[in-house]
């Protein structure tokens, strides 16, 4: 391994060190499945980083997510821009998310998603209120980040 890609994976193992186990959470925790529920937009940007001399080619996403809060989600449309080549997909895919409350005192709300049925993976940190998402993708040769937030329930 690289010394930048052990530095990210320490940096996430630090910050998953005082996750709970799902089920473990008190009665006043607002971090489950259920944290998640309605439709969302979900907008990020980033790069695909192809193996060398290649040079990094500009990746851009917005797209619905439907999540049902009970670990399950559907994508309705999404629109992607990868090196300026434009992909609309309209009423394709599915997957599955887990969330999981940091221990006091942060009471964090963190997780992961993956779009099935072997689409992108991503880490997510979620508002209490579930009403915004910071998602990274964490899949190899892949650098990209962005938001979600709440359109209706």
């Amino acid at each position: 391994m690289t010394r930048r890609r052990l530095q990210l994976v320490a940096l996430f193992l630090i910050t998953m060190v005082g996750v709970r186990a799902p089920g473990i959470a008190g009665a006043n925790d607002k971090c489950g499945l259920n944290t998640l529920h309605g439709l969302y937009v979900f907008s990020a940007t980033g790069f695909i980083t192809p193996p060398a001399p290649a040079t990094l080619e500009p990746k851009a996403v917005v797209e619905l997510i439907r999540f049902h809060g009970d670990g399950t989600l559907e994508v309705p449309a999404a629109t992607a821009s990868i090196n300026g080549m434009i992909i609309r997909a309209p009423g394709t895919g599915t997957g599955t998310y887990t969330l999981a409350q940091l221990m006091p005192p942060d009471r964090a709300c963190v997780g992961s998603l993956s779009f099935l049925p072997s689409g992108p993976h991503f880490d997510v940190f979620v508002a209490l209120d579930g009403q915004e998402i910071w998602m990274i993708q964490n899949d190899s040769n892949t650098v990209l980040q962005g938001k979600v937030v709440k359109l209706t329930n």
